[in-house]
């Protein structure tokens, strides 16, 4: 008589079938996107580049239509190109043959997404493309396909074998129509020089919002930051330490430069009989990091992070202008 499985040896098998399943999907999906930027380096680049093109010229928006996973992917796609520099929005396939049309204008851009190219509601939006001479860019993998053929430019995608084990379920070929959307809205931003100020400009809120604050936004200013000349004796420092709450004192020249600065790091590494009484000259890390008041919160938090430290001066020409904190990022969101 066979001995049954235990509960915990049943979970196990389950669990290690649902990972070698996982795995399998991954590697068939590394796959597709792997065809892709093979494909890219051969054919698919002229019309890539075309498309580019297209859309950068285009005076209007650039329209993103498709139905199914298509539509759900060109969906986010949009909003990847909106937020990047390049004006879209989505306009559902069937929904478009019902009024939705009125939504595109003669100064616009449509990208048709189909991976078959030969779904019947694409019809009217390709008439609509052709009677007031829209520029139409399809995306598909069947380069005969009705939609590719009535497009100006066609993106035909490579063939892929699907992760799901009928090879039905659109899978690998979503994530290829999402790659190659990524890979043209980001060749879009850097062909314009999309800066991150510009993206700062777009995302005001939420964590992202956050990481694109400048330091300015954040910095404490005037008496509130630490500082003293040099020659000052360490008991006056430790006294604007502690005063200002920082765990540092930036230390000036007579220029109003700053030269140096005195951390907690540097108390502990200096640490005997007569620390009070010497001068911050000889305790000092000269030529400390400092930041602009125009760089971004996150690229504070990295320098931040970096140099394993909690706190920058911020100058305008070497001249202290304020002071930002991990503990400001961090009520800030940025952290």
């Amino acid at each position: 008589m066979a001995l049954s499985k235990t509960p915990t040896s049943t979970m196990s098998d389950q669990a290690s079938e649902a990972i070698a399943s996982a795995l399998r999907t991954l590697e068939a999906e590394a796959s597709g996107v792997t065809a892709l930027a093979t494909a890219l380096q051969a054919d698919l680049g002229p019309a890539f580049a075309a498309a580019a093109d297209l859309i950068r010229s285009a005076k209007g928006r650039l329209i993103i239509t498709g139905l199914g996973k298509s539509g759900h992917i060109g969906r986010k796609i949009a909003a990847t190109f909106a937020s990047t520099g390049t004006p879209a929005f989505f306009v559902h396939a069937a929904e478009a043959s019902h009024g939705d049309l009125g939504m595109i204008t003669a100064d616009d851009v449509i990208l048709a997404m189909s991976w078959s190219g030969e779904q019947p509601e694409m019809k009217n939006l390709i008439t609509y493309a052709t009677r007031f001479s829209i520029g139409l860019i399809a995306m598909t993998s069947e380069a005969g396909s009705t939609l590719a053929q009535a497009a100006d430019i066609a993106l035909t995608l490579p063939k892929a074998r699907e992760a799901c084990p009928h090879n039905l379920a659109p899978s690998t070929s979503s994530l290829m129509m999402l790659a190659m959307g990524d890979a043209l809205a980001i060749a879009l931003l850097e062909g314009r020089g999309f800066t991150s100020r510009d993206f700062s400009v777009l995302h005001p809120g939420g964590k992202l919002g956050a990481l694109l604050k400048y330091t300015r936004d954040l910095m404490h200013q005037g008496d509130a930051v630490p500082l003293k000349p040099l020659g000052t004796k360490m008991s006056d420092a430790l006294v604007e330490m502690s005063a200002k709450g920082f765990g540092c004192v930036g230390i000036v020249d007579g220029s109003g430069h700053v030269v140096g600065i005195v951390t907690d790091g540097d108390l502990r590494r200096h640490m005997r009989a007569d620390l009070i009484t010497v001068s911050v000259d000889e305790v000092m890390t000269k030529n400390p990091k400092t930041i602009s008041r125009d760089l971004l919160a996150g690229e504070a938090l990295e320098i931040l992070n970096a140099a394993k430290i909690t706190a920058l001066l911020v100058t305008d020409g070497r001249k202290p202008v304020g002071i930002v904190h991990l503990h400001d990022l961090l009520r800030a969101g940025v952290a």
